[in-house]
């Protein structure tokens, strides 16, 4: 049995930080662990150019802890409106990794997003040029779709399209979470990959719903049956380089989470690693591990890797109940349970 790991450092490929004081106080748990982060820009404004792209990322620079080595990779909020020039400009000048794909009103602070896809294909033609990264969140937002049916909905509406239409188009599915979105990554070419969370990998849509409602398991898009479930473990412990990292941290205060109308996010920066590692151990497939958090990322996005490398040990660790974020609490994933591992650094 394999009681210590060390691996490359790793990358988290999907987050939010927020902004503001809350966004200082996020962002040293994400730095701890990984080497970059590609942060998601659905601010309030939306970050939507390159200017307000380089502003957010020195307002996230400078709450990085002094001796810590941490990048911030930004994101372009794609609009109905986005300036294809900018856009270009930006990436051109290292400013954008990727730019993201709300549909209008899948999750929080998208309201701003695409409202009709089809109009944004000026855009993908100008990103597949420039070889810009597309990240998608992938649901429909139709009142008459079931929720849990928007991602597999998306897939055959407009995904598969996009596809097709841009086939040197690199495209992240974000956080999927059903079998459906990992056959479709499977079955497309080299350039469709995605991202899977720690919430995905860990339950099911029971976790919201058995013994009253659970607002802490509550995320967008929601959890979904235990075959899915299944299906993405299978997917994230299998080797293949098209499934990487991606936690969707997205932290919300206690208060907002058990509010009448509680937010969707769960915050998974602070027990990232172990979370995965978890599933990974249970899997039997620690050997790959490495794969999925540090290598097939950055081989996607065609980033050298990390230089560093981090360890984490066999150890029964208590997760806090409540951590402190601008003074109030925030629950962490995992929060008042015990997991196996333990972040050495």
């Amino acid at each position: 049995m394999t009681d210590r790991l060390t691996i490359r450092r790793p990358d988290d490929w999907h987050l939010h930080f927020r902004d503001g004081a809350v966004m200082r106080d996020v962002v040293p748990y994400t730095a701890r662990q990984f080497g970059r982060a590609v942060v998601m820009p659905n601010l309030t404004p939306p970050v939507t150019t390159t200017a307000l792209a380089a502003a957010y990322r020195d307002r996230i620079l400078a709450a990085v802890p002094e001796g810590v080595s941490f990048t911030p990779l930004m994101t372009c909020y794609l609009t109905d409106t986005t300036d294809a020039d900018d856009l270009a400009r930006g990436a051109a000048d290292g400013v954008f990794t990727a730019a993201k794909m709300y549909p209008a009103n899948a999750t929080t602070n998208s309201a701003a997003g695409v409202s009709n896809i089809e109009n944004l294909y000026p855009v993908l033609a100008r990103m597949e040029a420039e070889d810009i990264v597309l990240c998608i969140h992938g649901e429909v937002t139709e009142a008459q779709i079931d929720v849990f049916d928007r991602e597999k909905e998306f897939i055959d509406r407009h995904l598969r399209a996009i596809v097709a239409t841009f086939p040197k188009l690199r495209v992240v599915f974000e956080h999927i979470t059903t079998s459906d979105a990992v056959d479709f990554v499977m079955e497309s070419g080299p350039q469709v990959a995605a991202t899977i969370t720690p919430q995905h990998l860990h339950i099911n849509r029971n976790a919201m719903l058995v013994g009253g409602i659970q607002p802490h398991n509550y995320c967008l898009p929601v959890a979904k049956r235990e075959s899915h479930r299944l299906a993405l473990r299978a997917a994230a412990t299998g080797g293949s380089g098209k499934f990487f990292l991606g936690t969707d941290s997205a932290p919300h205060l206690k208060r907002d989470k058990e509010s009448a109308c509680g937010c969707a996010g769960i915050f998974g920066a602070p027990y990232a690693l172990e979370s995965y590692l978890t599933v990974f151990d249970e899997e039997g497939a620690l050997d790959l591990f490495e794969g999925f958090a540090s290598l097939h990322g950055p081989a996607f996005y065609k980033l050298p890797v990390n230089e560093g490398e981090v360890t984490l040990e066999r150890a029964e660790v208590a997760v806090p109940p409540v951590l402190h974020v601008t003074g109030e609490e925030i629950v962490p994933w995992h929060g008042g349970a015990t997991i196996g591992w333990r972040f050495v650094g």
